[in-house]
């Protein structure tokens, strides 16, 4: 009982992450003047991208000293970030097609997810396999921000779905083991961990999102 409140209180804070994410998201994209200085305001969107790696560097250095009420904080102020940050999508493609590619990452997700916490298979080698993939990924990204390839791009959103489908499977079997070892132990230490856990799952549905609707979002006209 101890492991499946630890598993659903995991899941219960990625779900909310992902609802301040669209919530904020949306509301900016319902207002005009919103949009509009977001569209001419490309300091503000770099300010909020550099904000966002500032937090997400202070949640995971920070996890021994921070308290648990300073993690759920944290892990809530760079969902709303990333809010802000997407809400950009609205200008480059449809909401529909949003919409759709929405629910193919949910139902992608969700049978990963499912994969990785009842496989009885290690995925130990995967996790490390995609971890250095990722690694790869981000240097090729930054060598095509300067090369500005149309076709290097669309193979980096097709590797990027690649390696976070393998980092979902891996991060929900590492959940579960963690629920395993800390289901039980003090309250703190737990409710931390599954912020943390939170977090790994979170930046999995949004990084497989962004590169899905690459893929296969349809652009304004």
């Amino acid at each position: 009982m101890a492991v499946s409140r630890y598993v659903s209180r995991t899941y219960g804070w990625m779900f909310l992450g992902l609802l301040i994410t669209g919530m904020v998201s949306l509301g900016l994209a319902s207002s005009e003047d919103a949009m509009r200085t977001i569209a001419t305001s490309p300091g503000l969107m770099f300010g909020a991208i550099i904000a966002q790696f500032a937090v997400v560097i202070g949640l995971t250095a920070g996890f021994r000293r921070l308290s648990s009420a300073a993690a759920m904080g944290l892990f809530l102020l760079y969902s709303a970030l990333t809010g802000v940050t997407m809400s950009v999508v609205f200008l480059v493609y449809t909401a529909s097609s949003i919409a759709n590619v929405f629910f193919i990452t949910g139902g992608m997700f969700g049978g990963l997810a499912l994969f990785g916490t009842i496989t009885k298979k290690d995925l130990t080698g995967v996790g490390a396999t995609v971890g250095m993939g990722l690694w790869g990924l981000i240097l090729v990204g930054i060598v095509n921000m300067f090369v500005q390839s149309s076709a290097l791009n669309m193979a980096l959103s097709v590797v990027t779905v690649v390696i976070f489908a393998g980092l979902t499977a891996y991060d929900a079997q590492k959940i579960r083991m963690l629920a395993l070892q800390s289901a039980d132990g003090p309250s703190e230490e737990s409710s931390k961990s599954a912020v943390y856990g939170a977090l790994s799952l979170y930046l999995d549905f949004i990084n497989m999102f962004w590169a899905l609707l690459r893929l296969f979002g349809d652009r304004r006209e």
